[in-house]
């Protein structure tokens, strides 16, 4: 029998040194392919609102898409640990209501919640995870709030801001925060973040040195058109199926190999 992941599995990883594996995902066929790879944890991001509805941003998504899309998730996948984006306009509200925005992503099969955003979400993390919500943090590049940060542009250049993330990043462990994916911030910067939590992060463009990784699935089969941010790598190229595209990530990332230095910032 399958036995599926825990917050303390996933803590004990980090312990350990053991690299903690991420995509992102939306389907039920989709979840059980890279269930049955060895990925430890499905995020339903709101990049769905990009990679599956055409989107130019992650803000049109909404509740019941994320929660809609956790539910096929939920049906394929076995061993992951499922996180489910709180997405736009759902969460910058009042603890009480996040709450209630919160329950139908956990109904539809999420064990996690993430929301974005640092000391202005101290309060609402504390109130979820008091009330048996489990969250996930996002610092660095938070691309709901890409219009108020001019652009998608890395984070953390200076000592100041530097600083400020890492103060921001203990605010949310202290305040309940059981994870934090770390986006688009100097490796130097998310590696002093990583060491200064007893909780796991996981980067994307942020190095090496975080607890794990995660990729947008579409990027990372070279799917989604355009171009491609530093941090992706097409795993696709040179392996013969999906399947054994995400095996050689899981296989890197484990190994340490990825992301390597042309990969991050």
């Amino acid at each position: 029998m399958t036995v599926r992941l825990t917050l303390t599995t996933l803590g004990k990883m980090k312990q350990d040194g053991d690299k903690i594996t991420m995509l992102t995902c939306y389907d039920a066929s989709f979840a059980a392919v890279l269930d049955g790879a060895g990925v430890d944890t499905l995020l339903i991001g709101d990049s769905l609102g990009m990679v599956l509805q055409g989107h130019d941003s992650t803000l049109p998504v909404t509740l019941t898409d994320v929660a809609y899309h956790t539910a096929c998730v939920a049906r394929g996948a076995k061993r992951a640990w499922i996180i489910a984006d709180m997405p736009f306009g759902s969460f910058q509200l009042s603890p009480g209501e996040t709450f209630r925005n919160a329950v139908p992503l956990l109904a539809a099969g999420a064990q996690m919640v993430k929301l974005e955003g640092g000391e202005t979400m101290v309060e609402t993390i504390s109130f979820l995870t008091s009330r048996g919500i489990p969250v996930c943090g996002h610092l660095g590049l938070t691309p709901q709030s890409v219009n108020m940060l001019g652009g998608y542009r890395i984070q953390g250049k200076t000592d100041e801001t530097a600083q400020r993330l890492i103060a921001e990043a203990k605010m949310l462990e202290e305040a309940g925060a059981s994870m934090l994916v770390l986006e688009l911030m100097p490796s130097v910067v998310a590696a002093a973040v990583t060491a200064a939590l007893t909780i796991p992060t996981i980067g994307i463009g942020a190095g090496v040195d975080c607890s794990g990784q995660v990729l947008v699935l579409h990027d990372m089969l070279d799917i989604y058109p355009g171009k491609k941010a530093r941090f992706v790598k097409n795993y696709l190229a040179g392996n013969g199926s999906v399947k054994a595209a995400v095996e050689a990530y899981v296989r890197e990332v484990k190994a340490k190999t990825f992301p390597a230095a042309e990969h991050s910032y």
